[in-house]
């Protein structure tokens, strides 16, 4: 599992929220680009969205 940073992670939740509707703060560009590279996450015409990688990688850290 890659390590990321408080933000990163924090990044990551939001991305998750947004996917359920939610309403959700700017994701930080330098965040964003960071989880893509990782395959956490996808950049769209409709702005950063959370990927299946991401979103087991986000139930590994609510697990621990």
């Amino acid at each position: 599992m890659p390590q990321l940073t408080d933000n990163q992670q924090q990044a990551l939740r939001n991305l998750a929220r947004k996917k359920l509707g939610d309403a959700v703060p700017f994701v930080n560009i330098a965040d964003a680009r960071v989880l893509t590279e990782l395959g956490l996450a996808r950049r769209t015409r409709e702005g950063w969205e959370i990927t299946a990688d991401g979103s087991t990688f986000l139930a590994g850290l609510q697990d621990n």
